[in-house]
């Protein structure tokens, strides 16, 4: 618990995780599919950047790219793509973004905490693209629910169905969408504690003090039973703003 409690978590960085806990990855490979369209785009914006740690995986950027980040931790570790000639812009992730109507002609992001089709649109160029990996509905719901309890509406949220009605209604048709259920596998207490530091909206207001009883049965339950196993869920969308 202590090591988990004391563990950095800042950045979008889950190199902590090594031997403590697994995930599949989707079958698609987003960051090199990323990387082939920022090749080709003339200004392109990345948004929710993080720490700029999957954006750096690009070999090049076109000569105008930009990314957002509205966490201040975030936003210091995403400075690191200023050498790389990506202007890193410190702003609130909802709208209006700071930026002019069909400034960019691709955006990118990868699992947005919050999907603005209307604004996305206005930013881009007609024929523009959006290009992500977003999280799917139910992702990680085997440990939130372990702490939380059952969460039935939560479930429901981020429905790829309901993302591709509300990209078409702001303007965009939809290119390409593909949906993954991947494994997860947590060896130890510490690697729940980091995931729920870091990802904050999974179980809003953790401590492990508030949780210490609860963690103590999730160890147990690990020395007994072996890694606690959980899924996340992906879906990859590309759209064509119309």
């Amino acid at each position: 618990m202590a090591e988990g409690a004391a563990a950095d978590v800042s950045g979008w960085d889950f190199s902590w995780l090594d031997g403590r806990a697994t995930e599949e990855r989707p079958p698609w490979g987003y960051a090199r599919a990323m990387a082939d369209r920022l090749a080709t785009a003339s200004a392109s914006l990345d948004l929710q950047t993080g720490g700029g740690e999957v954006l750096a995986e690009a070999g090049g950027f076109p000569p105008t790219a930009v990314a957002t980040e509205s966490w201040p931790p975030n936003v210091a570790r995403a400075t690191n793509l200023y050498p790389r000639g990506v202007v890193v812009v410190g702003c609130a992730d909802e709208p209006p973004f700071p930026f002019a109507d069909n400034a960019f002609d691709l955006v990118t992001s990868r699992h947005p905490a919050t999907i603005w089709w209307d604004e996305i649109a206005r930013v881009l160029a007609p024929g523009g693209t959006y290009f992500a990996q977003h999280v799917g509905p139910a992702s990680a719901f085997e440990l939130i629910e372990f702490f939380l309890g059952p969460q039935p509406s939560g479930r429901r949220d981020r429905r790829p169905e309901d993302e591709v009605r509300a990209a078409e209604s702001a303007g965009f048709e939809i290119v390409d969408l593909r949906t993954a259920r991947l494994r997860i596998e947590i060896f130890d207490v510490a690697a729940a504690i980091y995931l729920l530091r870091k990802v904050v909206w999974w179980v809003p207001g953790f401590t492990v003090d508030g949780y210490r009883g609860r963690l103590r049965e999730l160890h147990e339950q690990i020395q007994r039973e072996g890694p606690f196993v959980a899924h996340s869920t992906r879906h990859l969308i590309e759209a064509r703003r119309r």
